[in-house]
């Protein structure tokens, strides 16, 4: 099990601004992000912290004593937001669902099967140590550390067991924002059933309501915001518009089908949506290219309408074998082996890939065996040992669709139990696939199916461009854009109060 050591903060500790929500949703992740770069952009050394992040969308990052680890996406992010290296210990528990009743546990970046044998109550006395021993250090490494919750806190079956809410706030004194979604409706029943179901000294944490997602006349909020503050002692710090394309990937959720830019449409990039996809935010910026337009599939019918030159990708997943399954009883193998058959392009990513082989071997028990879909001639197999590395390389001669990433070199990470070679009964019989990028991309003979382990793909500009020939906005112009969209919406001076000095512990 990762271990960091103990550590002692010093006298003058960080001050702590957490995020909290009232449903998940509400927006605390993008708010995060946007405090993070807001206060970095004062010259303030910050860094974010999550305790436990449960998704399938992670980053590989610096880990403890030199070894690559893994941390929940929107993570990533905010440190990037906060002009900070990423690390494990701005994740320390990140949860990777497999099942509905079932999660992989990863701890300080690595899997430990120990803790995934462990009920879910059980947990937080063992990771409870490691958690805190992770926020002292950041806090004494900074000005300030921007911490998100996770869900809400005032899940009252959930309260004695809590390693991710109010426990972090009252472990680092934490000014507390509780924000909601308004655009669901009853937001202010929220806000208030969420600070009347917190004990008398977590509520004393909440410093402020933030109405997330508005549309509308914000003149038309009163007299509700007044009337929550004379029942609470909080006041309502501000409202934030809805913002459809802020940019920034979304965290747990699919992307909406809205074309962020304008214009013709010169290529449908569809991603194959199946119940276990990971790694989902890697599409965000596809998004932001001028003529590409983004789409979830489904079903045969969501692809019926592609023509040769549009993709369907078939992303990561965090359970290969169950979600090939899942594909076939859709139909979605037929319609996907007709488009490349009629020379339409398709991309494999991670599991995507080995989906795309011949067949999933699974000696181990890891993930399942399967017949893939036959579209290039490789077998995969799942090993115990994980592969997680940040990873450079450049592709070699490509053909067909894919022929503009020749010689382009590509930066990205890898995270992925499957080991993938070459079909050797295929390769005997002349059904070579081209490997690309050693040991991390193939490509079919006729050059439109194109299967690569490498995960960001397309956040890296030059891949952008040799592909589509534009550029994406950078993610610091994005970042820049949430901390000026804080700054515009939130009242004077509450978010300089945050972080006045005592408010740290």
């Amino acid at each position: 099990m990762a271990t960091i050591s103990n550590y002692t903060a010093n006298t003058r500790p960080a001050r702590c601004v957490m995020v909290l929500g009232t449903t998940s949703g509400a927006g605390k992740s993008w708010l995060a992000t946007a405090l993070c770069r807001y206060y970095s952009n004062q010259g303030l050394k910050v860094a974010p912290f999550k305790a436990q992040n449960m998704s399938n969308n992670a980053r590989v990052v610096e880990g403890i004593d030199g070894a690559w680890g893994e941390i929940g996406s929107a993570q990533y992010f905010q440190a990037l937001a906060a002009r900070a290296v990423p690390g494990v210990r701005m994740n320390p528990l990140l949860l990777k669902p497999e099942a509905d009743t079932h999660s992989q546990v990863v701890l300080l970046g690595q899997v430990s099967e120990p803790l995934t044998a462990l009920p879910w109550r059980g947990r937080s006395a063992v990771v409870w140590p490691q958690i805190a021993a992770a926020l002292d250090q950041l806090r004494a490494e900074n000005d300030v550390v921007v911490i998100e919750g996770a869900g809400s806190p005032a899940e009252t079956n959930l309260h004695a067991s809590d390693i991710v809410n109010m426990r972090v706030a009252r472990h680092a004194n934490a000014r507390c924002l509780l924000v909601t979604d308004i655009d669901r409706g009853g937001a202010f029943a929220h806000l208030y059933g969420t600070w009347a179901l917190l004990p008398a000294d977590e509520r004393a944490l909440i410093h402020g309501f933030v109405l997330n997602k508005f549309r509308g006349d914000a003149s038309l909020l009163a007299p509700a915001p007044q009337h929550l503050q004379e029942r609470t002692g909080v006041p309502t710090v501000a409202t934030i518009p809805m913002q459809w394309h802020h940019g920034l990937p979304e965290e747990d959720g699919v992307f909406d089908d809205r074309t962020l830019t304008p214009g013709v449409v010169h290529t449908t990039v569809a991603v194959v949506a199946y119940p276990r996809i990971s790694n989902l935010d890697e599409f965000q910026p596809l998004k932001n290219v001028p003529g590409v337009r983004l789409q979830w599939v489904r079903s045969p019918a969501d692809v019926a309408g592609l023509r040769p030159g549009d993709w369907i990708v078939l992303p990561g997943s965090k359970a290969t074998a169950a979600d090939l399954a899942w594909l076939r009883v859709q139909g979605l193998d037929g319609a996907i082996a007709a488009h490349a058959g009629q020379g339409g392009t398709v991309l494999g990513v991670c599991g995507g890939l080995q989906m795309l082989g011949e067949a999933l071997i699974d000696p181990a028990g890891i993930d399942g065996n399967g017949p893939g879909l036959g579209l290039l001639p490789l077998v995969t197999v799942f090993e115990p040992a994980k592969t997680v590395r940040r990873t450079s390389a450049a592709f070699g001669q490509l053909t067909g669709a894919w022929a503009p990433l020749s010689g382009v070199g590509a930066h990205g990470y890898e995270i992925h139990h499957g080991q993938t070679a070459q079909h050797p009964a295929m390769a005997a019989k002349g059904d070579v696939a081209r490997e690309v990028m050693p040991g991390i991309a193939w490509q079919n003979p006729a050059g439109n199916v194109l299967g690569v382990y490498l995960h960001g793909l397309f956040e890296d500009p030059a891949v952008l461009k040799a592909i589509f020939g534009a550029r994406a906005p950078t993610l610091d112009g994005v970042f820049d854009g949430l901390a000026d969209s804080i700054a515009r919406n939130f009242e004077a001076g509450v978010l300089e109060a945050l972080i006045a000095q005592g408010s740290a512990a």
